[in-house]
């Protein structure tokens, strides 16, 4: 059976599958095409249910729900830690409420804690890797920044501003959950199959760091390499592995409070792949 498993190019995710690209775990009759892009494309391609088996904003769930099954591993999760606000000085929550900021899309679960935080505000879509350089260059007073931004904003000269994984630790005492992997249902009785194969793939290369980090590198869009196993270690964890309560619990919560602003186009129904 063939499996279009969607990621997005980041040193993350590629540690994740990394496995599965060397053909390091047992595929249980799984044939797989590896797709990277964007999370915004991914977003958008979950509506129509292109792949089966994608990485998804968690802001975005609810609208693929009735095609997607979410995965009980994959995820991007980070405790006291997640997307930051950054400027070229510093700006406070109710300040930054007034301004227009640069963001990464409507659809990253990045722009709805935005929205917890500080409530509407004016903001602006720009590409993800491009925010740096709009903040800098003043064509944007602020910047939502995703993905490896988050180590790397100094050496552009901007500060950060907020830090949304330490406001909701603040809120919740919860890991921020950002990014999920979802499978879609057609897969049908072999899905704990494709779950067991995908969280196999997760700890070969947690139990093979020295293998997988070299490949994860191949994503960093210029980072060096301590840069790399940072972001890497910041968002390839024991969350990642198997969500748990804790991490269950951090993504009832998060949809919780997404529902109640009204972010989502009906109510959430959420479900896991079980028995993996």
């Amino acid at each position: 059976m063939l499996i279009r498993l969607g990621y997005s190019a980041d040193p993350d995710d590629a540690f994740m599958f990394w496995a599965l690209a060397e053909e390091r775990v047992d595929t249980r009759g799984f044939r797989f095409e590896h797709v990277v892009e964007d999370i915004a494309t991914l977003n958008r391609w979950a509506l129509e249910g292109r792949l089966e088996v994608t990485a998804l904003s968690l802001h975005a769930y609810p609208s693929v729900q009735d095609r997607y099954l979410l995965l009980p591993h994959g995820a991007s999760m980070g405790t006291g830690y997640g997307p930051i606000v950054v400027a070229r000085g510093s700006i406070d929550a109710e300040e930054l409420s007034k301004l227009e900021i640069a963001v990464p899309g409507v659809t990253t679960t990045a722009f709805l804690v935005l929205r917890m935080a500080i409530g509407d505000f004016l903001y602006r879509e720009v590409p993800f890797d491009r925010i740096l350089d709009e903040v800098e260059s003043g064509r944007a007073r602020a910047g939502l920044i995703i993905h490896e931004g988050q180590l790397t904003y100094a050496a552009h000269g901007l500060e950060k501003c907020l830090d949304l994984g330490e406001w909701w630790l603040l809120e919740t005492g919860l890991p921020l959950p950002l990014g999920v992997n979802a499978a879609r249902r057609d897969v049908g009785a072999r899905l704990p199959d494709l779950s067991a194969v995908l969280e196999e793939s997760i700890r070969a290369g947690l139990d093979n760091r020295g293998e997988a980090l070299p490949y994860a590198l191949g994503f960093g869009r210029g980072l060096d390499e301590p840069t790399t196993h940072r972001f890497v270690e910041m968002y390839v964890n024991e969350l990642t592995c198997d969500l748990g309560d804790e991490g269950r619990e951090a993504i009832r919560e998060l949809l919780r409070r997404g529902e109640e602003l009204g972010a989502f186009p009906e109510p959430v129904r959420l479900e896991f792949v079980e028995g993996s």
